[in-house]
């Protein structure tokens, strides 16, 4: 935006007055970000007009996701709308602190783990690109959870993020849709197959639209939030009849359940029939406001795949295929072969996970009582697809029963969504290449052409430029500003590895954030911790195959041997974890409890003379983590090898210049591959060693346990009162390695882990060393933006041009990047000319 600081001052000013009118002086912090936020959405909104002007007559991306884990909006606003530096000059000016004012803004509570903030990344990409993409996804009234600890333990709170409103969202009533659950449904035929739905629960869906802005460009999309609301007004409380105020009430609570909290606890029916409302509220509601845009626009449904793609990430929104079905042949009066044709062109399919935990089912009788037309639409499908099946494996029941949509009492979603949609893709080379050879093999060699790969990306806007600034500015000091629209140029800074100026730049910023993170840590925890020492992240959602315990047991390793040696030669580290545990998860939980304990016997140890601290962060957010990054020396990325679908927090972290230890495990394999085995700490079981154990056996934990001494150690230490808390807390945890089988191989990796640590801080030693292996992760770090992801989506399934040329292939596929006219170092000769002399690795 072309606006000038005084200007800008000018506006604000006024923005104030008028919002609180009292002079700004006297105004909070809270009240300034008001004034702030306001005058931001001022001035995307008439981008955002102009910006769906331009796109009306072009092919729509819908991207459907349960989760979208935005983070605070404002500062990457200002990025993005071209205005950061412009608006941090008048707030200096004006004597006042716009760090203060930003963290002011609520982190909006619409996500909570990888699913959800590759979801946003792909947003931010998407108008970075001037893709026309827009996310459809549910408001929820309050977030996963706000995490607090009391006695180490974790505790949930209701996150409340929506309690002083969300300036950047715009209800819109004028096109709120009716959902329909629970009936009756009776079939009527008047020359076609029809059902009358009668004695239904009927449910409004209310549109709230969410600007997503592009970077430096005119493209404004739209994330489009869900929120539920009662539709029915026949109810009323009545002076004379309590029960009407009783279902008048028990009515509105039911309704707005089904947009209050991200995943309801699905252990009990209740919670499991709340979790599939939301999963249908979110696919109708935006299906429905799909082809209510595409009559506006005039163009006729039978284009509909010419026009629209709707991608389903994960199985979450996986009716969309049978919801789609129903609106064409019910609403719409096709028949069902050319309405499934258009079904099929228009859906594409992200699968996240191959653990057959994860691969969502539904009971049929449950899913039946609550959508009884759906079902009837799933099960024809099922009949058909099944006969297809039989084309093909003639009298081979067991092979049809295992690829069935409807098999044993269950629907499968990921079945549905495979035979639903035309592209099938996975997340990472060797994610998608475990589909195709295992857990998908049946399907891909019956639809060979569907499935492909499309390794994530992150956005480098957020993770890069707003997370730290100032490596930014180095970066663009050093190799020029386009590499903020081409990643990959920043390949160049590859000859700089070696140069100690260069070096010493970057080691003076990692150590300026680390003394900031350093006194926030103090402020929240008490812990006093050394910016000097080996800063060691390990965030992530804790789960079993994130493997928080095969750290901490390696932390216990440490402590057990200064304990036996004080003098013993160790650089000096700091264990930071963050992290929730879903709240029905025990062992989880316990985990978190058992790290908390350790850092907590650790910390207040002096006889080991501050060489290890650990601390666990409270309530782990993408606001948390855009602290982390730049003050991170190692990144643990550990998962068992082949239950990680790609990650992208190892993307995030190298792009900062933290270096990885991780198992050989998704997006672990393409930065190995990218950065080079110098420049990566690798350990542990291969993905098809790890397979070939569950499918094989042959592992007994205890072998360990009696085999290795300092595995025994620490095992019994859960168990023999070495741990605040008594002997017994921390017994299930024990059980879950020797009498339960160590399912994630904890032990199994535990010797070759503690080898890559000690590897770790040998090449740490050599400071001149480490400083290259940061410098080249960054340098290698372009393939791994979003940006490149998403236009690998964009031409190669849903066959849409970007309005711009292609920013960034250098780093990713030649072929695909020539073919497309895209950024190869041949198209770009200064860059070639730079690294003709640089060594990659």
């Amino acid at each position: 935006m072309n606006i000038d600081k005084e200007e800008f001052q000018r506006q604000y000013l006024d923005k104030v007055a008028k919002l609180h009118g009292k002079p700004l002086e006297e105004t909070s912090d809270g009240e300034r970000y008001q004034a702030l936020s306001s005058l931001i959405r001022d001035y995307i909104g008439q981008r955002w007009l102009l910006s769906r002007r331009r796109q009306r007559q072009g092919k729509q991306v819908y991207y459907l996701s349960i989760e979208f884990l935005l983070g605070r909006l404002t500062d990457m606003y200002l990025i993005n709308l071209g205005l950061r530096d412009t608006v941090a000059a008048a707030f200096f000016d004006l004597g006042v602190d716009l760090a203060a004012i930003l963290e002011s803004e609520e982190d909006p509570g619409l996500g909570n783990g990888g699913l959800g903030r590759l979801a946003a990344c792909y947003l931010d990409s998407m108008a970075a690109e001037s893709l026309p993409g827009h996310g459809c996804g549910l408001r929820y009234r309050y977030g996963f959870f706000e995490q607090d600890f009391v006695n180490g333990r974790q505790i949930e709170v209701p996150d409340d993020w929506l309690k002083t409103g969300f300036i950047y969202e715009f209800r819109r009533s004028d096109e709120a849709v009716e959902i329909r659950f629970g009936g009756t449904v009776t079939p009527e035929l008047n020359g076609k197959l029809r059902y009358r739905h009668e004695n239904y629960e009927s449910v409004l869906a209310v549109p709230y639209d969410v600007p997503v802005v592009g970077h430096l460009n005119d493209t404004v999309n739209t994330l489009r939030l869900w929120s539920a609301e009662p539709h029915r007004t026949d109810f009323v409380c009545s002076a004379t009849n309590r029960n009407d105020c009783l279902k008048t009430i028990e009515y509105k609570n039911d309704v707005e359940a089904i947009t209050s909290v991200l995943y309801p606890d699905d252990s009990t029916r209740d919670g499991r029939v709340l979790r599939l409302k939301q999963h249908y509220f979110l696919t109708s509601a935006s299906l429905q406001a799909i082809l209510a845009d595409l009559a506006r626009r005039d163009i006729p449904l039978t284009r509909l795949s010419d026009h629209v793609a709707v991608h389903i990430n994960d199985t979450h929104p996986a009716l969309a295929v049978p919801e789609l079905m129903r609106l064409l042949i019910d609403e719409h009066g096709m028949g069902w072969d050319e309405a499934w044709s258009l079904t099929v062109a228009t859906i594409s399919y992200t699968n996240h996970t191959i653990m057959p935990e994860a691969l969502e089912t539904w009971p049929v009788d449950l899913f039946q009582a609550l959508l009884p037309r759906i079902f009837v639409i799933v099960n024809e499908i099922n009949e058909r697809f099944c006969r297809e099946l039989w084309q093909r494996y003639p009298g081979d029941w067991d092979h049809i029963r295992a690829m069935a949509v409807i098999a044993d009492g269950t629907i499968r979603m990921a079945h549905l969504a495979i035979a639903g949609s035309h592209s099938v893709n996975g997340v990472a080379q060797l994610h998608t290449r475990i589909l195709k050879e295992r857990v998908m093999s049946d399907f891909h060699q019956f639809y060979p052409d569907k499935f492909n790969n499309k390794t994530n990306g992150v956005t480098h806007r957020r993770f890069l430029i707003k997370a730290n600034p100032q490596l930014a500015a180095l970066l663009g000091e050093t190799v020029g500003e386009q590499w903020v629209q081409y990643p990959c140029d920043l390949l160049g800074l590859l000859p700089h590895a070696a140069d100690p100026a260069f070096q010493d730049k970057l080691a003076a910023i990692r150590r300026w954030h680390k003394s900031k993170l350093a006194a926030q840590i103090l402020d929240a925890t008490g812990v006093r911790i050394d910016p000097d020492s080996i800063f060691d992240t390990h965030v992530k959602r804790i789960h079993g195959y994130k493997r928080q315990t095969l750290n901490a047991f390696h932390i216990m390793h440490l402590y057990n041997r200064l304990k036996a040696d004080p003098g013993m030669d160790l650089t000096p580290r700091t264990f930071i974890f963050g992290g929730k545990a879903a709240p029905a998860y025990r062992l989880a939980k316990l985990t978190i409890r058992f790290i908390n304990a350790l850092a907590d016997k650790i910390n207040r140890d002096k006889t080991i003379n501050d060489k290890i601290k650990v601390v666990f962060l409270e309530n782990y957010n993408v606001s948390l983590l855009e602290k982390l990054l730049p003050a991170t020396d190692v990144s643990e990325q550990i998962p068992t090898a082949s239950r990680e679908a790609c990650g992208t927090g190892n993307m995030k972290f190298i792009m900062n210049g933290s270096v990885i230890i991780g198992t050989l495990d998704g997006g672990n394999i393409e930065i190995r591959n990218a950065v080079g085995e110098d420049n990566i700490i690798t350990f542990g079981l291969t993905a098809d060693e790890v397979l070939n154990i569950y499918e094989r056996g042959g592992y007994n934990p205890w072998d360990i346990y009696c085999g290795d001494e300092r595995v025994k150690t620490v095992l019994d230490q859960l168990v023999n009162g070495f741990l605040p808390g008594g002997p017994d807390e921390y017994r299930p945890i024990f059980d879950s390695f020797l009498h339960h089988g160590d399912h994630f191989l904890v032990l199994k990796d535990f010797a070759a882990y503690v080898d890559a640590q000690k590897e770790l801080e040998r090449r740490y030693r050599d400071r001149r060393h480490w400083l290259s292996m940061s410098v080249r992760n960054i340098a290698h770090s372009g393939k791994f933006s979003g940006d490149r992801t998403f236009t690998e989506y964009a031409v190669d399934i849903w066959r849409l041009r970007p309005e711009a040329p292609v920013r960034c292939y250098c780093s990713a596929d030649e072929d695909f990047a020539r073919a497309e006219g895209g950024c190869t170092l041949s198209r770009r000769p200064a860059l070639q000319a730079t690294l003709s002399n640089a060594t990659y690795n």
